[in-house]
């Protein structure tokens, strides 16, 4: 038997210790440490008690699971779980861990921090301990369940690619760890009526210990409660809040955090980090209702934004329908990409060759997708994106530390750290490391010199571009033809020696017209730069990809990821940067095609996926939610002024 210790402290509930011994179809707990005081429910091999303290030792279980939970204030499940797969017995590989350890037989493994009611972030350490066999077919959903892979989700077209990606037993772990991590936890219940959905002007939000002494740094909670249109409280969850806190005169904003509870109320934890009057917004963007219908859409309806290319040879010429996903079984013109694999059709014209096709162009928008009935859920001033109210008051007031403690506290910041900057007087402030604030061309000028930068990705990563053209006087664009809004772009710099390019992401993408042979995917592109320390790549791939399911989503993050990788193996001291997605205005029509909850789940796959790898992170996302601008697709140039100023500090930080 090879014992495996786990440790465990959830954010606020309770702490967990067990150490288990596995063997094949089971394991045996030796020793069990539960906080006496607090009520916990364990179930093992799927048999459920009701116990406090001590209770657990020496008993011996068959099966695969163990869970632990804790009843919280509200009467929601805080939960942790583990999966006991054959470690280096019955059949199983033994582990390299194991092998070179020799009589060494005891395992040590800490889980990672586990946010209430998210799903464990647990890939590495299942890769690392359980062996594919036992995993291909598994993962945790956001309840914290061990499900099968064929369990989740809506039945889906079984026309799109995706569901023919041949992975690896360690792609597919990820790609089900992934789906698992975007999971949404929307009320089993039956298709509710209007007047019971969320009504935002109904619901409230309480700041708990509002009359309290607050410090930078400190921790500030509030507690949502939603309501329906006829004014009763909800007894689900399934909403999707975004929370800030601001002071409007001092040009200050950041993020909070969400915890669903599942029965209508939320929390929302916020970390205080500036001095002053601190004011708590929360809105509504879409309630649950709204979100089983973007569930519905996303897995039934990945065509809604469809595409188009133009097929000519000689007079004669042919526009057909393009798409990851094409239904039906009209013959096909097949363009996936020879080197990612990138799945992409179009309709065969029926008189012109596949090899004839001169463009590509967005299409347009599917009408008609929602019943009157579910159009009901997407009202601009009713239920996307409108302000729930406070009961009582909705500002605290923050003093100031005294500089050790400042110094400490910017110093115990980690990895993890949430949120990871805030703006104060308009100026974004990563809670990690300084950064620069590049408000003169010639400090722009001074940091590219002798640099070859590369754009790729869509029109958010275009705007850098653009600003940089029109505030660094030396930095020339070179007239390429290229179509407005599209590219390629090219911008020089002859007297230092500047390179700025931007190139687009290949398809799905939504311009109007991209000639073919200029449908470039990243992964390719990245694969012909040599790299080195004057070599500097930005990327941002995401607005396109909210229509599909995630799948095509990271199977395309994948494919980057690779030829990243390989670029920093080759040169290491290349400077790599992600720009994240971002929060938009929204629409009764935008959300069923760019809704802020598609773009969570985009945000919350890339995050994962390049969580390791060596690539610098802009924050657009937390950029827009904490900033007092209304949100768009394309930001305001203080926000776009405030990435680059990011982007430029990775490429040239301080000296310490």
């Amino acid at each position: 038997m090879y014992p495996l210790r786990v440790d465990f402290l959830t954010v606020c509930w309770f702490r967990l210790e067990l150490e288990v011994s596995l063997f094949p179809g089971g394991f045996r707990v030796w020793k069990s440490c539960f906080s006496p005081d607090v009520l916990v429910r364990v179930s093992i091999a799927g048999r459920d008690t009701v116990t406090t303290g001590n209770s657990y030792k020496g008993e011996h279980f068959t099966g695969a699971c163990l869970r632990a939970q804790r009843l919280s204030p509200l009467s929601s499940w805080q939960e942790a779980w583990w999966h006991a797969g054959r470690h280096g017995a019955g059949g199983g590989a033994e582990s390299s861990t194991s092998r070179s350890a020799g009589s060494r037989k005891r395992h040590w493994a800490w889980l990672e921090h586990l946010r209430p009611l998210s799903p464990l972030p647990v890939t590495q350490f299942l890769n690392k301990y359980l062996d594919h066999e036992t995993l291909s077919g598994t993962f945790i959903d956001s309840s914290g369940q061990f499900i099968s892979s064929q369990a989740t989700g809506i039945s889906r077209n079984p026309y799109c690619g995706y569901e023919h990606q041949t992975l690896s037993s360690q792609e597919r772990l990820e790609e089900d760890a992934l789906l698992a991590a975007s999971r949404w936890q929307v009320p089993d219940v039956d298709l509710v009526p209007f007047v019971k959905s969320t009504d935002p002007s109904s619901s409230y939000f309480v700041i708990l210990n509002s009359a309290a002494f607050f410090k930078v740094g400190s921790q500030l909670e509030v507690l949502v409660h939603v309501h329906d249109f006829q004014g009763k409280p909800k007894k689900y969850g399934g909403d999707y809040l975004q929370a800030r806190i601001h002071s409007p005169k001092l040009q200050a904003g950041a993020v909070g955090r969400v915890v669903d509870y599942q029965n209508g109320f939320y929390k929302v934890f916020f970390t205080l980090l500036w001095p002053g009057r601190v004011r708590v917004s929360i809105s509504l963007v879409h309630p649950s209702e709204g979100i089983r219908v973007l569930q519905y859409l996303q897995e039934v309806k990945p065509d809604r934004v469809y595409f188009k290319s133009l097929f000519r040879s000689g007079r004669i010429s042919e526009t057909m329908k393009c798409n990851v996903c094409l239904p039906g079984s009209l013959p096909l013109c097949n363009f996936t990409d020879l080197y990612t694999g990138e799945p992409w059709f179009c309709f065969k014209p029926k008189k012109l060759p596949c090899s004839s096709r001169i463009n590509h162009f967005k299409g347009g928008y599917t009408k008609g997708l929602l019943t009157a009935a579910d159009s009901a859920f997407f009202q601009s001033g009713v239920n996307i994106k409108m302000p729930i109210n406070s009961s009582g008051p909705d500002w605290v007031t923050v003093v100031s530390r005294r500089k050790k403690e400042t110094d400490d506290l910017e110093v115990s910041q980690g990895s993890g750290t949430f949120p990871s900057g805030y703006f104060y007087k308009d100026q974004w402030r990563p809670r990690r490391f300084k950064m620069r604030h590049f408000n003169d061309p010639a400090n722009i000028t001074e940091c590219l010199q002798r640099k070859m930068v590369y754009l790729f990705g869509d029109s958010t990563i275009r705007q850098w571009f653009e600003y940089l053209t029109m505030f660094v006087p030396d930095l020339v664009e070179f007239n390429l033809g290229s179509p407005k809004n599209v590219g390629p772009f090219l911008a020089v710099d002859q007297k230092h020696n500047i390179l700025l390019k931007y190139r687009c992401h290949g398809p799905p993408i939504r311009f109007t017209s991209v000639f073919s042979n200029e449908l470039h995917y990243v992964a390719n592109e990245l694969n012909g730069i040599v790299g080195g320390k004057n070599t500097v790549v930005a990327i941002a791939v995401w607005s396109h990809f909210s229509t599909f399911p995630l799948e095509v989503y990271i199977r395309r993050l994948r494919n980057i990821r690779r030829a990243v990788v390989q670029l920093l193996d080759r040169s290491p001291k290349t400077v790599v940067v992600i720009r994240t997605g971002n929060a938009q205005e929204l629409g009764p029509e935008v959300s069923l095609f760019n809704s802020d909850w598609y773009n969570f789940q985009l945000d919350t796959v890339l995050r994962r996926m390049f969580s390791g790898v060596g690539v610098y992170l802009v924050d657009a996302w937390e950029m827009t939610l904490a900033h007092h601008l209304p949100h768009k697709l394309h930001p305001d140039e203080v926000i776009v002024k405030n990435q680059l100023d990011m982007f430029l500090s990775y490429v040239c930080p301080l000296e310490t």
